[in-house]
């Protein structure tokens, strides 16, 4: 396994890998992986003659400097594990290596990127553009893997990938979650192990909704989540939202669409720590 810190490096050592023909697969991280990332990993190995996983901790996408400042990093513990999983490639550039000089692109998808996360936490799709495009454009993967985890992010990546040309394949990957239903997450090494069992209640009440929902309206649906986490001491909901799983607006009622997906970010715990997650009603 090869780790690569530069742009041009990883042109080089890909370019007798594309003379040959063989298929490249792409698995954008930040670090600090967890079975989550290995299953994309996995999955990319399987599918794809050589794989590349990039680990960067992207600062353009982070809006909140506290976050970025605080993300968990551990590239000798990350490379260890890609090298087990059989990655062939590890990419972890250097912020100047990455930017060499400020990204001023621009990217719009309205309305996909205005909701939820776009609202809450302003520029940060635009940063995942920025460095999600760049590494498409160094690599020129034939597939890339990204988890559901971050159901808004793979839409805007989609419309991204439309909006630019890419010519690769998108393959959203389902979340790997820990035995007590908690979605894996970098940021779950931040959380204490009491803050860990707190954190359970997410999706134990995600679940619950499923149920509840077949004989609540949609508003109905949203304000049990919302009060049923914010009553947890140590929870606190950013947003609940149920929206179109296409078109990521909310619905008002279940009938609109024959896609809905409940998106969440919760925080937990006295840092606090951000935590997302979603689930599926329909489709």
């Amino acid at each position: 396994m090869q780790i690569i810190t530069t742009p041009v490096a990883l042109d080089q050592a890909l370019a007798a890998e594309r003379e040959a023909q063989k298929t490249i697969g792409l698995v954008p991280t930040m670090g600090a992986l967890h079975a989550g990332h290995a299953s994309l990993v996995s999955r990319s190995v399987s599918e794809n003659d050589v794989t590349v996983v990039s680990v960067f901790v992207n600062p353009t996408q982070f809006n909140d400097k506290r976050d970025l400042d605080s993300y968990p990093r551990n590239l000798e513990a990350d490379c260890a594990l890609l090298e087990s999983l059989g990655a062939d490639i590890v990419f972890a550039p250097t912020v100047e290596a990455a930017y060499p000089e400020p990204d001023t692109r621009q990217f719009s998808y309205p309305p996909i990127d205005t909701v939820m996360e776009g609202g809450k936490r302003p520029g940060h799709f635009n940063g995942v553009c920025q460095i999600v495009s760049k590494l498409f454009l160094w690599t020129r993967p034939d597939r890339a893997y990204f988890g559901e985890k971050d159901f808004q992010q793979i839409a805007v990546i989609r419309a991204m990938v439309a909006d630019q040309g890419f010519q690769l394949e998108l393959r959203p990957c389902p979340i790997v979650r820990e035995e007590s239903g908690l979605a894996m997450s970098s940021r779950n090494a931040l959380l204490t192990a009491d803050e860990r069992k707190t954190a359970t209640n997410i999706y134990a009440t995600l679940q619950a909704s499923k149920d509840f929902a077949k004989e609540h309206t949609v508003a109905e649906t949203h304000d049990f989540v919302v009060s049923t986490l914010n009553a947890i001491n140590g929870l606190e909901v950013e947003y609940y939202e149920i929206v179109d799983g296409i078109t990521l607006q909310p619905i008002s009622d279940w009938q609109e669409t024959a896609d809905v997906v409940g998106c969440i970010t919760v925080y937990c715990g006295v840092r606090p720590v951000r935590l997302i997650d979603n689930i599926r009603y329909k489709g």
